[in-house]
């Protein structure tokens, strides 16, 4: 399972019952501090193992470092942070590589494992599914804020505990449940990766828009005009497949399309299991978990905002 129908990692079957899954992320830094840089950057490294359902096991590093014009001290922070991560994740640091490059990056190489039977693609959802999301969405546009100093103490704290929380278990309840499609919402922003499960599924979304849970900072940075570049890349790749049913506020509509950082998965679950699942989200700590949408039969590959 690999570049076919672009999921979230690869997927390599080993024997009948074990196969490998494989992904590769890194990323700049989205906040000051090099510590929460680098849980945020393993956070966000592992998702992709997560929303297709697999345990990962080992992660390399993945460094990009300005080493003429930035004191190593840094890096170590990052490097540190990055391993709690990992060590809560319950993954092994085996390696990894670095270059001396004018902008710093970070990320990991990950290597997870799954029974082959069981591994949760955006292909698999089904008509009368409903779909849940775990964080809330408006990331890159509060980056963008804090990156022209305009975020307040208060704010960044909470971006970085959200986007430093694993869906470790998100993952887990997911699975014991039989969600039938997953994918992690990140660079494509959300309505990105919702067009993506509709396409692979086959099947058309209905948004319940005014559910979806966002930082409640977005809407004014939004409205200030902080947008990311890639906001208005998302826009350009996937708004002829966005239907509106009603009036969506064009600042709402920004934040649907702003690319996030180590964001939450989106489930598509059995009506049946769904408000168990929620449930369950919320006790687990992704306190804003929430129902945000249907999958229905028409028009298929399309995105419809209510």
């Amino acid at each position: 399972m690999g570049l076919e129908k672009a999921d979230d990692a690869g997927a390599y079957r080993l024997t009948d019952e074990l196969a490998v899954v494989q992904t590769v992320d890194f990323i700049t830094p989205i906040v000051d501090d090099p510590y929460d840089f680098g849980m945020i950057a393993a956070a966000n490294s592992l998702s992709d193992v997560y929303a297709m359902g697999g345990k990962p096991i080992t992660a390399m590093n993945i460094v990009c470092f300005p080493s003429k014009t930035m004191d190593i001290s840094i890096l170590k922070q990052i490097l540190s942070g990055a391993l709690a991560n990992m060590q809560e994740a319950e993954v092994t640091l085996v390696g990894g590589h670095s270059v001396q490059d004018d902008e710093l990056k970070y990320g990991l190489s990950v290597t997870g494992i799954i029974h082959p039977q069981r591994v949760v693609t955006k292909s698999g959802a089904r008509i009368g599914d409903k779909l849940i999301l775990t964080k809330p969405l408006g990331t890159g546009i509060i980056s963008t804020a804090l990156k022209g100093g305009l975020a307040n103490s208060k704010t960044i704290v909470r971006l970085t505990s959200v986007l430093s929380t694993l869906n470790k278990k998100a993952s887990e309840l997911m699975i014991s449940v039989n969600a039938h499609a997953c994918t992690d919402i990140t660079g494509f922003g959300f309505l990105g990766h919702a067009c993506e499960m509709a396409l692979n599924s086959e099947v058309a979304i209905e948004i319940y828009s005014s559910m979806v849970p966002i930082f409640s900072e977005a809407p004014d940075f939004t409205r200030m005009g902080l947008n990311p570049k890639a906001l208005h890349s998302n826009k350009e790749f996937c708004s002829n497949k966005i239907e509106s049913a009603g009036k969506v506020d064009d600042w709402l509509l920004d934040i649907l399309f702003d690319p996030q950082t180590s964001g939450g998965l989106l489930i598509s679950v059995s009506p049946q299991v769904v408000d168990t699942l929620l449930i369950n989200l919320q006790e687990a700590g992704y306190k804003e978990s929430a129902i945000i949408g249907a999958v229905v039969n028409e028009p298929r590959g399309k995105i419809i905002l209510l």
